[in-house]
């Protein structure tokens, strides 16, 4: 694995002369130009306003005073966890629950920074449908895109923490089009990301009820992962990526409309699109955001996801949940 890793190692050797601060986002030195590394980063989902961080980052030249070239690369996130476990790709953003997945089958990533320090799925409903908790599911028709990834995670944990079994409601597997299935009255109710599908629902004037999973139970969501023989290698270039990204983060959650502005130029057509509930879903998204130490991951997050992975029977044996993250590169 340490050969994949030869061409990032020789050209850190441009970059020694901008090392890591104790505390706060990379600093370039004064007048010292610094080569920056060409990189691809797996984000999961197409481009969004949801990803304003990253964008700004990017925009503002964090990355770039970092050592980082970055291109954003729309695969599927499993993808992501694959290229970076193989040491094809030095980072990716991926949820908690697939670093858990990937390492019970030996692939060697590791989370090194949180992104959405609260989960971001949620149940959402309409209100004339009267589901305003966990238990008002029982007997009740939910979509979802199927029976995988972090809606289907979410809903499971938020059924575990109000002592609700799967088999007492019926899962329907509708792809990726929760606001059309509800609205048209397909299913009762609906796993959809809190910051997006209840924003369009409410923009074409349903009235929703929403269920957070973030609510009821703690879990590691969305983040930064690297592959564990670059963080033996190279911590240094680590926490120079991950401190770019944290500044982005912190200057959107400063400033959401700068944020907006910069996102027009990478997420296609945004500028056609309804500016309010683009802007809402951004502002709903920096509420997941926001954390007293942004990058930290808490340890009671895990576990949780650990028990829920377990319980449903995807993790065949426990693992050791502490080695899954770090924050040796938050500060």
């Amino acid at each position: 694995m340490k050969i994949r890793w030869i061409v990032f190692l020789t050209m850190m050797i441009l970059l020694n002369a901008c090392t890591a601060s104790d505390e706060g986002p990379i600093e370039q030195p004064t007048g010292e130009e610094i080569s920056s590394i060409p990189i691809s980063l797996p984000v999961g989902y197409i481009p969004n306003v949801q990803f304003a961080p990253l964008y700004v980052a990017l925009d503002k030249g964090y990355f770039s005073d970092a050592g980082f070239e970055v291109e954003f690369d729309y695969r599927f996130e499993t993808d992501g966890v694959t290229l970076v476990g193989q040491g094809a790709l030095p980072f990716a953003v991926v949820s908690g629950e697939q670093v858990l997945l990937a390492r019970t089958q030996g692939i060697p990533v590791k989370y090194v920074a949180t992104w959405f320090h609260d989960y971001p799925v949620g149940v959402a409903a309409k209100t004339e449908a009267g589901i305003t908790t966990p238990q008002d599911l029982i007997g009740k028709r939910v979509g979802l895109p199927g029976l995988y990834g972090a809606n289907y995670i979410g809903l499971r944990a938020l059924l575990d923490a109000a002592g609700v079994k799967e088999e007492q409601l019926t899962l329907d597997s509708i792809g990726f089009n929760q606001v059309e299935a509800l609205a048209a009255d397909q299913v009762d109710a609906v796993a959809i990301y809190v910051t997006n599908e209840p924003v369009q629902l409410r923009a074409q004037g349903y009235q929703i009820d929403l269920i957070r999973v973030a609510d009821y139970v703690q879990l590691a969501g969305n983040g930064i992962i690297t592959n564990e023989d670059l963080l033996r290698e190279d911590p240094e270039m680590v926490h120079r990526f991950v401190q770019a990204f944290l500044h982005g983060l912190a200057d959107t959650i400063a400033d959401p409309e700068e944020a907006y502005q910069i996102s027009l130029a990478y997420v296609e057509e945004l500028d056609k699109a309804d500016q309010d509930v683009q802007m809402e879903v951004l502002l709903q998204s920096i509420d997941l955001w926001r954390a007293d130490r942004l990058g930290f991951s808490d340890l009671a997050a895990w576990q949780n996801m650990l028990d829920v992975l377990t319980d449903m029977g995807s993790i065949p044996s426990s693992i050791l949940v502490e080695e899954a993250f770090t924050n040796q590169f938050i500060d």
